[in-house]
């Protein structure tokens, strides 16, 4: 079959590999679509590339079963079915799971991440995942929109985290792809959302998608527009860039006793400043969330289900395998919003 390899920094090839074969409790899923996501990216890019090389990336997978391993009869599930997967293959068991916190299972491993991914026409799934529940039937929804339940599924763990309700107002400063999900998500909360970035076509996006204000900090001052609306700040500020200095810069739009959520990756011994006497004085929660439970997971299907039309809206770009190079690097120069490989039937 072919796949989309990382064989190192910045070196990614589309290569002839072996189809994968179902083993106990697995499950073969011929991809349909795949999301290309902004971790991927950074791991290209050298930064938590995989230790074991060659690799497959790719963890926003949808698509068709293929086959089923022997020990997988009481997962409901049939050859042919439409899917979309959750991908990160944790025990069940650990003090983390039992708290229904997947995502920091003690032995987690998963799609691209341990585990060949969704850059490909075929990818299995592994046992884990398919005995939490993580292969589920998504009906006739396109693969396209699948595909973005995982990243959906994200931005619902982080309004989780942050007690995200109906009258807050939250500030997502980044508005790339999480950023408008995560301005669709809160929308959708009853929340009143103000994205910050200094990409015009992405702050209109976001005003498209339910944000009550779009400001870009190189012509108005955010703090003063996130003040007039409350007279104290922010109920919620996600952060969903990848930049500490950038996050710094924004932990004063939290009000008192509101909750500053970093959700976007940073590079690796990048190190940011904060007065404990303002997380003290303020009451301030200072927290972070990088992906989602099964069950979150769960609950982005049906979110994704009720909402597709805004949730379509953030695709920018579907492409072939073979355009993957082309995919990253507009990511990487920021250009569209979201990139979705598809592969034919």
């Amino acid at each position: 079959m072919k796949a989309a390899v990382v064989y190192q920094k910045n070196d990614i090839r589309i290569s002839e590999v072996p189809l994968p074969r179902a083993g106990r409790g697995e499950v073969i899923v011929k991809v349909r679509a795949s999301g290309i996501c902004a971790t991927d990216v950074k791991i290209l890019s050298g930064a938590g590339i995989p230790a074991d090389l060659p690799a497959i990336l790719g963890h926003e997978v949808a698509g068709t079963i293929l086959e089923l391993g022997p020990g997988t009869d009481e997962a409901g599930l049939r050859v042919g079915q439409r899917v979309a997967v959750y991908p990160i293959a944790a025990c069940g068991k650990c003090i983390y799971c039992r708290q229904g916190r997947n995502s920091l299972c003690l032995s987690e491993h998963g799609l691209g991440h341990g585990d060949d991914g969704g850059f490909a026409e075929y990818v299995r799934i592994p046992a884990e995942v398919v005995r939490l529940g993580g292969v589920i039937d998504i009906g006739d929804m396109p693969f396209d929109l699948a595909a973005m339940i995982e990243p959906t599924s994200c931005c619902i763990a982080a309004a989780e985290q942050c007690g995200t309700k109906a009258g807050d107002t939250v500030v997502v400063v980044g508005v790339g792809p999480l950023g408008l999900l995560h301005t669709v998500v809160s929308t959708a909360l009853g929340a009143d959302v103000v994205c910050v970035d200094v990409n015009e076509e992405r702050l209109a996006k976001a005003r498209g998608l339910g944000a009550k204000r779009a400001v870009n900090p190189e012509k108005e001052d955010a703090a003063e527009v996130v003040r007039g609306m409350t007279g104290v700040g922010a109920d919620v500020v996600i952060a969903a860039v990848g930049i500490p200095q950038v996050m710094e810069s924004y932990l004063p739009l939290v009000r008192n006793a509101g909750v500053f959520n970093i959700f976007g990756g940073t590079p690796r011994g990048e190190t940011m400043t904060v007065d404990p006497r303002w997380i003290h004085y303020g009451e301030i929660v200072l927290t972070g969330t990088f992906a989602s439970s099964v069950g979150q997971f769960h609950r982005a299907f049906s979110f994704v289900s009720e909402h597709a039309e805004e949730i379509e809206a953030v695709i920018s770009t579907r492409c072939g395998l073979d355009d993957i190079l082309g995919a990253v690097q507009r990511v990487q120069r920021g250009q569209g919003t979201k990139s979705v490989l598809l592969f034919p039937e």
